[in-house]
């Protein structure tokens, strides 16, 4: 598949958590079974923020917090959310633990460090760059990959958060 990296980017500033939190509601709207979306960013750059908004308007009810230690924690909402962080994990201990069927099954998946697994993510996602701009700004960069996710740039593109 041939990918247009330009045209499918959107670039959003988050003045602060209330801007995070539009974003995560829009992507959580848009949300079906098999969404994969990756988050990559320096520590403390707000990827765990932006999971809990995720999950607060996928409606989980649990408190959602960093699956740092578990690698992938599971929870109940509109649809089954599945959230991983891969800091710890090798690219050969993740080729083993049989991602592939989080990421094609009946929920939404949300990959934190997910540059660490490049190579065994579905070719279509939605794949976040999440940058700290000052405390409490961040710059989000959002790069589609697949026609689902390249519409919800152009959306995005079009007509803002």
């Amino acid at each position: 598949m041939e990918f247009d990296k330009a045209s499918a980017q959107f670039v959003y500033e988050a003045q602060d958590l209330n801007g995070t939190e539009k974003l995560a509601a829009f992507l959580a709207n848009k949300a079906e079974p098999g969404t994969v979306i990756a988050l990559d960013g320096d520590l403390g750059a707000g990827k765990t923020a932006f999971a809990q908004l995720f999950a607060k308007h996928l409606n989980v009810k649990d408190t959602v917090n960093s699956p740092t230690f578990t690698l992938i924690k599971e929870y109940e909402g509109r649809l089954p959310f599945y959230h991983m962080d891969v800091y710890r994990l090798s690219q050969a201990e993740a080729d083993e633990l049989g991602l592939d069927e989080y990421f094609y099954g009946h929920g939404v998946t949300l990959v934190e460090w997910a540059s660490l697994i490049e190579d065994i993510l579905p070719p279509e996602i939605l794949h976040i760059y999440v940058e700290t701009v000052t405390e409490n700004k961040r710059r989000m960069t959002l790069i589609g990959r697949g026609k689902r996710y390249e519409q919800w740039t152009k959306i995005l593109k079009e007509n803002g958060v």
